[in-house]
């Protein structure tokens, strides 16, 4: 449980934060003035499914990075799924008909970019994951350079001067 507690928590919070908001998870909270599109409830569960699995790869200690790429992608997720005339900030900027006309159809793009972003942090963290060292059985002494390669004597060419 203490493995996957974090990452299943992860998972768990980042779908509220998203589909209770933008009312994809239908609750009393909120009211959407459009209808959930047929792509909305795929991005909120890749999204969450993506956040958890960059908290499910084990990182060195101390490293913090990409935190704020993950929390980035996370709220861009939630403009995207979001009503588009639901959003206070577009209604003000462009107004109901630019939130349908010009707002709705970005929505989908930006879902998209959204979930690269998630998908280009769990693949770096992936890269930079630290690898387990206290796996018993990990290591023999079969395994080792020491036990597969003799000991040559004297002088190697590589020491010999030219």
């Amino acid at each position: 449980m203490r493995r996957w507690g974090p990452p299943v928590g992860t998972a768990v919070v980042s779908a509220l934060a998203v589909g209770v908001p933008t009312d994809v998870i239908d609750t009393a909270l909120f009211t959407r003035m459009t209808p959930v599109r047929w792509w909305e409830p795929p991005v909120l569960v890749l999204t969450a499914v993506l956040a958890g699995v960059w908290v499910a790869i084990p990182r060195r200690a101390g490293d913090v990075r990409g935190r704020g790429g993950v929390l980035g992608a996370v709220t861009a997720a939630v403009f995207a799924v979001g009503c588009p005339i639901c959003n206070k900030i577009v209604v003000a900027l462009l107004g109901i008909s630019g939130a349908l006309g010009i707002w709705a159809p970005v929505q989908p793009v930006l879902a998209v970019l959204s979930l690269l972003a998630l998908a280009a942090a769990v693949v770096v963290r992936w890269r930079r994951r630290a690898c387990p060292v206290d796996v018993p059985g990990q290591v023999t002494p079969e395994a080792s350079p020491d036990a597969r390669t003799p000991r040559a004597s004297g002088p190697s060419a590589a020491s010999i001067p030219r």
